[in-house]
């Protein structure tokens, strides 16, 4: 499979639109990366009040353990440490659900950033790079068949596709020099359509 021309100025073209397609690529890679790295860094509240919130719970559990353990009324002095012990399991649910919410929307808002670009620039670039691998790939074949019925494609080609002043250039009437078979002006459509994608003839 020919991925690149072989005349220098066209394969250095496609180079460039290639290289350029992926640095644009890698360019949005790069900003969703560090897009995500920022909006992670928006958790860290979420983090702190998950921490205060494990703290609270463990000391009010310690404190209403503590406080059971006094005659005859520790149950009822123990109530308050547990409730508070409570808020603290809510702190702490809410810290971690504040961490997934920041870690959920990070995802989603660097994935769009470095998708969509990428999409765009796919859209835009991978089609024709693709459609001239394919034709120059028929290309070769018809100009390795070395046949009558190989160049004529190739000039019905160049008739269907070249500039109209390239033609010009080929012979007054192109069209009715290959309907007739005209061998000569059939070659030159050929090599034409060749040049026309970058290919040697």
């Amino acid at each position: 499979m020919k991925i690149y021309a072989d005349r220098p100025l066209r394969r250095c073209a496609q180079l460039l639109c290639d290289a350029l397609a992926l640095a644009w690529i890698a360019l949005w890679v790069w900003a969703a990366t560090a897009l995500h790295a920022t909006l992670s860094a928006l958790a860290r509240p979420g983090v702190l009040l998950e921490d205060a919130g494990e703290g609270l719970t463990s000391h009010m559990a310690a404190a209403a353990e503590t406080a059971r353990e006094v005659p005859f009324v520790g149950e009822q002095l123990s109530e308050p440490f547990a409730s508070m012990g409570a808020t603290g399991e809510d702190l702490s649910a809410a810290g971690a659900g504040f961490q997934q919410t920041v870690a959920d929307f990070a995802l989603t808002l660097s994935l769009a950033v470095a998708v969509l670009p990428a999409v765009v620039a796919l859209g835009v670039w991978l089609p024709p790079r693709i459609r001239w691998v394919r034709r120059a790939r028929e290309a070769r074949r018809l100009r390795e068949a070395a046949t009558a019925a190989g160049s004529g494609l190739l000039a019905l080609r160049a008739l269907a596709a070249a500039p109209v002043d390239a033609l010009g250039r080929v012979h007054a009437d192109p069209v009715e020099a290959w309907r007739r078979g005209d061998e000569r002006v059939v070659a030159k459509l050929a090599a034409l359509e060749l040049r026309r994608l970058g290919l040697r003839h």
